[in-house]
This record gives structure tokens, sequence and C-alpha cells, in this order.
């Protein structure tokens, strides 16, 4: 054991350290917002119900659904937390401390330990990467199974090891079940495919019948992977599928083929996606990082002897380029979590410049990893929303007085489940508009850009209610508490 640490110390040294970064205090630096309550809530419904589920999260843009196999992945872990949110919080953070694993053990097999400490070591420490690996949500499995994907179809384009494609479709389906940017990555592998397909027919190599049929394979097992999306469209009479196409095909926000503007747009996207996972968001140096990195990308394939290993290097590269011309063809504002599919190829990249070049090397290092410690999520307060929930459901329990309630949320940038899903944790008496009409309406206000005053307010859950008088509100972390009841003098 005590040889095994000698002779692992740096990269055991480097998951911990990722590991404290995502794990410390993670009940309090975790998100608990709409979409985390929305996907508990069908989970557990799952789980205490058998409620199947067909298909997964809806996409922020769009009105799509993505497949339900995410919802799957993490229900064990709700399970096992016994419904606590924390559970597939702390799931989806052993996944990506995971990743830092992979991108240490991929890279050292595509190019050397030195590059794979490095990429490693950056990608464990990366404010944008840290603050997208603790808390449940689709999109924070992608880097993991987008790696996946690639180091699969490498092995099968690049070593003819062609049972890597089913691997690969596997690992795709995971990826596409995260976030629909995953399609992304078809087009590195399309284009290494196209090669290999051309080479062999050229060769008349004995290795085209096995790389078809593996092929063929993986495509199948893609195609039966979409039987709960397609089942739940021949029941909604194909509402998935004409979103899509709607989206593809006349959406304003959706893909836009416009060369000139694409020309124009890929060296600020360039420099937005440095700037975002290398530089701490500090947009000087970011745009120093990306300017050497340009001419380090240059250099290295200026110098044969940095290049031992091409074709790896190449993939990489096709890879970030690739993705990097897919997110400016696609017409929505790129947020951050756009970008996931793409953390680990922009982190090999910056590594393997790094380890190459010394004269730059040494500071684009120093410069990178102290600009990711200043921005570290730990510099700011936790926002302990999951436990700012559960005080404002306790609070509303006590006051309910044992008796059925309605409840409403009043906020510009969440919505209710978080909210239900803890009250019917705790088995309050919550009943539902406008089926069921309570005495008693407790109504939550989040007041960032929002009037706070409940009478008279349009929101549905709370006009529903009825004329309404406050018979007591409190204040906790900000956030308001009102308890409303019935005002009879304005019925009469």
């Amino acid at each position: 054991m005590l040889n095994f640490i000698k002779k692992n110390y740096l990269i055991i040294a480097i998951i911990i350290i990722a590991a404290f970064f995502r794990l410390y205090n993670i009940g309090g630096y975790m998100e608990f917002l709409g979409d985390q309550g929305r996907d508990v809530s069908i989970i557990r419904n799952f789980l205490t119900k058998g409620d199947l589920f067909f298909i997964g999260p809806q996409t922020s843009v769009g009105n799509m659904y993505l497949g339900p196999y995410f919802y799957y992945l993490i229900a064990p872990s709700l399970l096992l937390s016994n419904f606590s949110p924390l559970g597939p919080a702390i799931f989806i953070a052993l996944i990506n401390i995971a990743t830092v694993f992979l991108i240490f053990l991929i890279t050292k097999k595509w190019f050397d330990s030195k590059t794979a400490y490095i990429a490693a070591f950056l990608y464990a420490i990366s404010p944008v990467v840290i603050k997208y690996s603790n808390f449940i949500w689709n999109p924070n499995i992608m880097p993991f199974f987008a790696l996946l994907f690639i180091y699969f179809v490498s092995e099968a384009l690049l070593h003819n090891k062609h049972k890597h494609l089913i691997y690969a479709s596997l690992a795709f389906i995971m990826a596409i079940n995260s976030h629909y940017l995953a399609l992304a990555l078809l087009l590195p592998a399309g284009l290494f495919w196209l090669f290999n397909l051309i080479k062999f027919i050229k060769s008349k190599s004995k290795e085209i019948k096995p790389f078809l049929i593996n092929t063929l394979f993986a495509v199948i097992i893609f195609i039966i992977s979409l039987t709960p999306q397609i089942l739940f469209d021949i029941k909604h009479n194909g509402q998935n599928i004409k979103s899509i196409l709607t989206f593809f095909n006349h959406n304003d926000s959706g893909i836009k083929i416009k060369p000139f503007e694409t020309i124009n747009k890929t060296p600020i996207l360039f420099n937005q996606i440095n700037t975002r996972l290398l530089a701490g968001k500090n947009e000087t140096v970011g745009l120093i990082i990306s300017i050497i990195f340009i001419i380090g990308i240059i250099y290295i394939f200026s110098k044969k002897n940095l290049r031992p290993k091409i074709s790896n290097l190449y993939f990489v590269l096709v890879w970030y380029l690739s993705g990097l011309v897919s997110l400016v063809l696609y017409g929505q504002y790129i947020n951050d979590h756009y970008l996931s599919f793409l953390f680990p190829a922009v982190f090999i990249l910056i590594a393997y410049l790094i380890s190459k070049n010394k004269v730059i090397g040494i500071p684009l290092f120093i410069l990178i990893t102290v600009f990711s410690l200043l921005n570290n999520p730990f510099r700011w307060s936790p926002n302990n929303q999951l436990r700012t929930d559960t005080q404002i459901a306790d609070l509303i329990i006590s006051n309910s007085n044992n008796q059925d309630f309605n409840f409403a949320l009043l906020a510009k940038q969440n919505y209710d489940p978080p909210y239900r899903y803890i009250l019917n944790s705790k088995k309050a008496k919550i009943v539902d508009l406008p089926q069921n009409l309570a005495d008693q309406l407790f109504v939550v206000c989040e007041p960032f850009k929002i009037d706070c005053n409940p009478i008279n307010n349009p929101e549905w859950s709370i006009a529903a209610f009825g004329w309404a008088k406050i018979e007591n509100q409190w204040e906790i972390s900000g956030i308001k508490v009102f308890k409303l009841v019935h005002n009879l003098d304005n019925k009469k």
C-alpha cells in the first residue's frame, strides 16, 4: 500500500484536491432550484409509486425533452440517501471526480505522464468546472460521458479496435441524454469514421468487414435507446420530434449556417471559452491565454519532434475545433454549461501545450493556476438553498396548525418544485388548487426583481385562492413567507 502511494502520490493528491473542491460543504454550495426539485420529484414518484418515465428533463429552449436515462442513472443515489437531494448531488460530484482521473488516464495513454498530470490538475481546480460538479443537473454528467465517447471512438478509428464503437455508442447515449449539444460530438467522430472507411476501401483491407459490422451494431444500440422517447411521441402525437424539427428548421434561435458570421464569431467564442474555463473569467488574462494558445498550437505543429503521437493530437484538436464551430452555429447565448461537452478537450490541449514548451509553459501554468484559485467558489459564502428551503418548509408546517393549506411561489428565477418536494417529504398537508381550496395559503417570495406583495397578485396560484388578507409574515435568509387567509369582509 505504501509503495502504491509513493508511486502514485501526485495523481492521488490531485484527486484529493478535486474531491475537496467538489464535496466540501456540498449541502451548502449545491444548487437546489426549480430544475433540481422537479427532477427529484419525478424520481421519487418512480421509486415510491412505480411511475415510469419515458422522457427526461425539458430543454431550456425549443420545448424539447431529453431522454430518460439521466433520471434512471441518479435514481439509486436518491433511494440510498432516503430521498434526500443531497444523495444525488454527492453522486454527481463523484462522477466529476472520476472525470479528473479519467482525464489523467486517457491523456497519459494518448500523450505522456507530464501532460496527464497538468490536464488533471487544471481541470480539478477550474472554477467553472467545479461549479457544474456538485449539484443535480443533467448537463453536469456530460464531461464524463463525452470524454468516454471520444476515447472509445479514437480507440476504434485510430487503433482498429472496432468493438469500441459499441462502447462509444453507449457513452453517446448517456451524453445526449445529458444535453442535445452532445450532437456536436458526432462531427469529429464522423470525420474520422469517414476517413477510415475511405482508407479501408482504397487499401481493400480486411478490416472493413468488422469495421462496418460494429458500426451497424453501434447504430442499432443507439436506435434501441430511443425506444422510450418513441413511445412517448406515439402517445403524444409526435410532440417531441415536432419540437426538435421546429427548432432546427424554423426557430430563430436554432442552428444558423452563415459563413461570414461564423468566421467573425469563431475567434470571439474561442476567447470566451478560454476566459471562462482557464482564466477564472478574467477577460484580460483570457485574452493572453488565447493568444498564447494559438501561437503554441502553431509552434507545436511546426516542430516534428514535439508531436510523437500526432494522430491523438489531431483527434483532440478536431474535437475542440468542431465543437467550437457547432457552438458558433448555435443561435443562442452560450452559457457555461453549454461548453460541458468540450471541457476535457480544452484542458487536454492546454496541458499538451504547457508540457511541450517550458518557456511559455511554466508562466502559462502559473497564470491559469493563480486565476483559477483566485476565483474558486469557496471565496463566496455558500448559498444554503437546501437548508433555507427546509427551514421555510418547517416554518410553514409549524404555522399550518396541522390543517390543509395551499402553496404559491413568487420568484423571478425559480419555480416551486423544491419547496413542494420538501413539504411532501415532511408529510405536510399541502393541497393543490383548483381541486382543493384550503382555508390558508402560504406564499413564499424570493425578492429578486419582484414585488413581494401577495394581495391582489395576478399570479394564478394566488388569484385562485380568492379574496385574501395577510394573517402573518416572516423572513428567512432574505426570503419572505406570508400566511394568507380568506378575507370574508371583501366577499361581502
